[in-house]
């Protein structure tokens, strides 16, 4: 059965779309900000271990995406694999939940910061029940991530002018819907993970999980469902690539009318996506060179598709290709916030977590500051913001998907430089009161955990430039076949700076270990010995380094021609907005950058 607008689709059901992505982070958030404390004080993993398994169970988690989106693109269908996925996180953090409540299933309680006790780290059954659960979970987060955005996009059209600015406003409400889910978890979640034990968070994190699968299961009905295309986009993209390198010492025609593409009639046009010729990437112009024996393909030859493609297909591929400078310069960001998720939370559990004589914060909680104000700011943005910016520049969204990266990667750069300097108080403090050695959590610190608020509340306003706007970018700029696989694009950036994170302490530890005392910038479970404002130091540095790349990068990135970025000059002066298929004026828009590009 087809879609029908008004009955299925639009803003109603990418509401519940929203909702279920608002139950996914409250039962995922609180894991990303608070495994490296159950971890270290649970499992008895030293600080820099506990770390890098978060790091890299995220990492895996968000590479997983890509394989996610394969299957959701080409075989099993968005709707399938959200339900799929949505169903293995919940049986991981159950999984979590059964060995969090019973003893025979963790290590014997111990002190891991009383340098006189010896804990016995976990091993055996244990360990292989521990990241079964953890990988379970990450298995089904990496589902959700990489189908539902897609799924919730695919309820607008963005042919139709109206409901292309309401798809602009859905990718601002999906962050909307994180923070909302974040403060639930980082409040609700972390207190019950901290107060009430490990077993009754991971209890009520399945139940969210759980909450969140129902919902979007019934809205079923009034879905628009696209169904899985039966074979892989990214084959074919790969195809492209074969296929230039096979006919490389082929000659390319003048005219790019002489390139092999199928025939544009009433049939084909109705099922086949069309694009015209550009002249960039050249190169990938040889795949679709048609050999000069028969001069083109018969209507009933078909052509072998590793040696001869359509230009719409090489057009794809150039399209992606174009996309991987971009792609490459969002890593650092994500490197910059494993740092929030695990070496700042352990900041915050050596200093003074009180709000009030009776009331104690979790060091845990505190990316909840950024994340109310983004709360505040993403309606704004939208409601205000975005209408008045499109009034001036002429683009649906504002400001160009590049600009709003870009904002976001100079804000993370900030964001370490501020981070480290507040590491240097914070040592200072501990410094002049003989406290270097203190116990976290029992011997806090006379400096309240609020002063990472700073760090925190910079590196959120971070977030909501960088992230929404590349998983805009990624979805509006990828070929139609790889929708989902387009907004993996992101995690696919996220997985590699968490493991380049896990790689990047290694790689300073060893460096530093000659140098320092504790054995190096980040070594032992003593933060107050470590020179931790030195690393967010060098990742100011590094990210100052990627954003000048960036902005190189972004200066010369070319829009997809049929990509819908711009209002029609004379439908503007009549005050009825059009989209126009055009990628000059995206150029044109790219050139003029705020900042240069």
């Amino acid at each position: 059965m087809s879609a029908v607008k008004g009955k299925h689709g639009g803003t109603r059901s990418s509401l519940l779309v929203l909702a279920t992505f608002g139950f996914e982070n409250v039962a995922s958030l609180a894991l990303a900000v608070n495994l490296v404390t159950y971890f270290n004080g649970v499992m008895h993993l030293e600080l820099p271990d506990a770390a890098n398994a978060l790091t890299n169970l995220m990492g895996t988690s968000y590479i997983l995406s890509i394989l996610a989106a394969v299957l959701a693109d080409s075989y099993i269908g968005r709707f399938k694999t959200v339900v799929i996925a949505g169903c293995l996180e919940f049986a991981g953090l159950a999984l979590l939940a059964i060995q969090a409540h019973y003893p025979k299933l963790k290590p014997p309680p111990c002190s891991i910061f009383d340098p006189t006790s010896r804990c016995e780290k976990i091993g055996g059954s244990s360990a292989v029940l521990l990241y079964v659960a953890l990988y379970l979970q990450a298995v089904g987060s990496a589902g959700i991530k990489a189908a539902l955005p897609s799924h919730g996009a695919d309820q607008f059209d963005e042919k139709d002018p109206k409901e292309a600015k309401q798809m602009s406003s859905f990718f601002n409400g999906l962050l909307l819907a994180v923070c909302l889910g974040g403060v639930v978890s980082l409040t609700l979640i972390v207190w019950i993970q901290d107060n009430r034990g490990w077993d009754w968070g991971f209890g009520v994190s399945s139940i969210a999980m759980l909450l969140g699968v129902t919902i979007f299961t019934v809205g079923w009905p009034i879905y628009r469902i696209q169904a899985s295309q039966g074979t892989s986009a990214i084959i074919e993209i790969i195809q492209v690539y074969v296929a230039a390198i096979r006919n490389r010492n082929l000659h390319l025609p003048e005219d790019p009318t002489e390139l092999y593409e199928i025939d544009h009639d009433k049939e084909a046009v109705m099922e086949v996506e069309f694009l015209p010729h550009r002249d960039i990437f050249r190169c990938l112009d040889k795949a679709a060179i048609q050999p000069k024996s028969t001069g083109q393909y018969g209507r009933l030859e078909t052509p072998n598709p590793w040696k001869l493609c359509r230009v719409t297909q090489v057009e794809n591929a150039k399209i992606v290709l174009g996309m991987v400078p971009i792609f490459c310069c969002t890593i650092m960001i994500t490197l910059c916030l494993a740092q929030l998720q695990t070496f700042s939370i352990q900041q915050g559990l050596t200093m003074d977590t009180s709000v009030s004589k009776s009331f104690h914060i979790p060091p845990a909680s505190l990316p909840i500051i950024p994340i109310m104000f983004m709360i505040v700011v993403i309606p704004v943005y939208d409601r205000i913001f975005v209408p008045f910016a499109r009034k001036h520049t002429g683009i649906p969204t504002g400001i160009t998907h590049l600009q709003r990266i870009g904002v976001g990667l100079v804000l993370s750069c900030i964001s370490m430089a501020v981070a480290g300097i507040l590491e240097v108080k914070r040592k200072s403090v501990a410094q002049d009161h003989n406290m270097l050695d203190a116990i976290p959590v029992r011997q806090p610190l006379p400096i309240s955990t609020f002063w990472l608020s700073f760090q925190y509340f910079l590196f959120g306003i971070a977030d909501l430039f960088t992230y929404v706007g590349l998983l805009e970018f990624f979805y509006s700029e990828a070929p139609t076949g790889i929708k989902s696989i387009s907004t993996c694009f992101l995690w696919s950036s996220m997985a590699l700076g968490y493991f380049f994170s896990t790689i990047l302490v290694k790689i300073v530890n060893a460096s530093t270990k000659d140098v320092t005392r504790s054995g190096g910038w980040l070594a032992g479970n003593n933060i107050n010995r470590n020179h931790l404002n030195l690393f967010y130091w060098l990742l100011s540095l590094l990210s100052l380094i990627n954003f000048s790349i960036y902005v190189f990068v972004a200066k010369r990135y070319k829009y997809r021609p049929t990509n819908p970025v711009a209002l029609n000059e004379k439908d503007k002066a009549r005050g009825k907005e059009e989209l126009v298929l055009n990628g000059d004026i995206m150029k044109n828009e790219t050139e003029d950058l705020g900042f240069s590009m």
